[in-house]
């Protein structure tokens, strides 16, 4: 039995030289654990470090001998995009499955090719059949610069001032102009109407200006001119300038300051009031419809001189059949409106939206009736009217109760007839010049 430090060191020494050796060795033997860990720590952190620098060694190792790592097989890119045309199918299929011959050294006939060499050669096949595609379609995706050829522009222009609306405006203004009364001066109602048309041209393509980054949300007016690029803000802007400058000096100088005031400010409420109202508040329907009211407005204006009973009334008429044509329109596109961010009532409150489309049917009715009071229709104008007039309020009442996308295209599609027709029968059925009964005074 081997003896201990302590018998040992008691043994040999005596006195106070075995105490102070007996106590030595005491504190050696319990710091040695201590000492041991700390070591032990220690080379484990050499250790973690060794193998970091070892591994970095490996890696710049492979990186300079590309034949010691592993060959990574390139993934098989796709034949060809699904935003590109695609070419014929037949043609497609013809070099995507083409296989190419394979040498005779490359597979014997004494034993089946494995499944690693069969998709090697079909991940081959496909990426060398789609390189024609490719090589075909490369330039296509691509972002390409939209160059603007002079051919063209008539046509981005026509589309940039809403060609369609504009003839609307122009036409309401025409018809004020006729049943105002007087004689009708031909030079004058020419100048009217190229200045209105003018002013027109010049609101519409300041309001798409205005909207181009909202207009890209929607599938409605995503292919305007100022959204897909086709002409520039600059050129656009512009062309607006020229509009409206020359229209509202046709309307000031060449038919009566009056007439050109109302259009200037029409300018400024469809522009500066209505275009950014419609991320407001559904109020801009309200103010978009005194908009297309002041047309005819205008057109009676240019023939008088002045602002009378029957300019109030025709405004009326135009103010009131707006809200079923738009309300009805927009009926139809309230998923493109909300994701617009445009404030309507067919998104935000779809009630109020047919019982206002509803009343404004009924007023027509009722307007068409003061058309005689006013003396600028006979009364024969209401009796003839009142057929119409009943068919959009019973197709208004309709959408009311139904509150779908039929009525609602029934009602839009019957506001596109229904206001030149009733135009054309206050046309037909106009006061003659020389009866009026606003004083007492006998007809001559």
């Amino acid at each position: 039995m081997a003896a201990s430090p302590h018998t040992l060191s008691s043994r040999l020494l005596t006195g106070w030289v075995g105490g102070c050796v007996w106590y030595l060795e005491r504190r050696a033997i319990q710091e040695s654990p201590h000492k041991f860990m700390h070591l032990f720590r220690n080379v484990n952190k050499r250790w973690f470090t060794f193998q970091h620098f070892n591994f970095l060694r490996r890696m710049y190792v492979t990186q300079l001998n590309r034949c010691l790592s592993q060959q990574v097989k390139p993934k098989p890119e796709p034949v060809a995009s699904p935003f590109l045309e695609k070419t014929s199918s037949c043609q497609d299929k013809a070099e995507i499955y083409e296989m190419r011959p394979l040498p005779p050294q490359s597979l014997s006939l004494s034993r089946k090719p494995n499944e690693k060499e069969l998709i090697e050669l079909e991940s081959a096949s496909i990426i060398e059949g789609s390189i024609d595609v490719e090589e075909e379609t490369k330039d296509e995706k691509q972002w390409k610069e939209m160059k603007l050829h002079m051919d063209d522009l008539p046509g981005i222009l026509a589309r940039l001032s809403k060609i369609k609306l504009t003839a609307l405006v122009v036409s309401t203004t025409s018809a004020g102009f006729a049943l105002a009364p007087g004689p009708f001066d031909w030079p004058c109602f020419l100048l009217t109407s190229v200045g209105t048309g003018l002013a027109s041209c010049a609101a519409n393509s300041i309001n798409q200006f205005f909207e181009v980054p909202f207009d890209s949300n929607m599938n409605r007016t995503k292919n305007r001119p100022l959204v897909r690029g086709q002409i520039s803000p600059l050129l656009a802007m512009s062309f607006a300038t020229c509009c409206a400058v020359p229209g509202v000096a046709l309307l000031t100088c060449g038919v009566n300051p009056l007439t050109g005031a109302l259009g200037v400010f029409n300018i400024f409420l469809y522009t500066c009031c209505y275009t950014p109202l419609k991320r407001i508040s559904i109020a801009n329907t309200w103010v978009g419809a005194i908009v297309g009211a002041i047309p005819p407005v205008m057109g009676w204006t240019a023939a008088t001189g002045s602002l009378d009973a029957g300019a109030f009334l025709l405004g009326g008429i135009l103010y009131s059949w707006q809200f079923p044509h738009f309300n009805a329109l927009s009926w139809g596109l309230r998923e493109d409106y909300s994701r617009g961010g445009y404030c309507m009532m067919s998104v935000t409150n779809p009630g109020l939206c047919r019982r206002v489309a509803l009343r404004h049917c009924l007023a027509l009715i009722g307007l068409s009736t003061a058309a005689p009071v006013l003396d600028v229709t006979t009364w024969a104008f209401p009796v003839v009217s009142l057929p119409i007039n009943l068919y959009i309020s019973y197709l208004g009442f309709r959408f009311y109760v139904d509150a779908d996308r039929k009525s609602s295209r029934r009602l839009f599609f019957c506001s596109l007839w229904h206001l030149p027709l009733l135009l054309l029968l206050m046309l037909t059925c106009k006061q003659p010049p020389g009866v009026t009964h606003d004083k007492g005074d006998p007809p001559s």
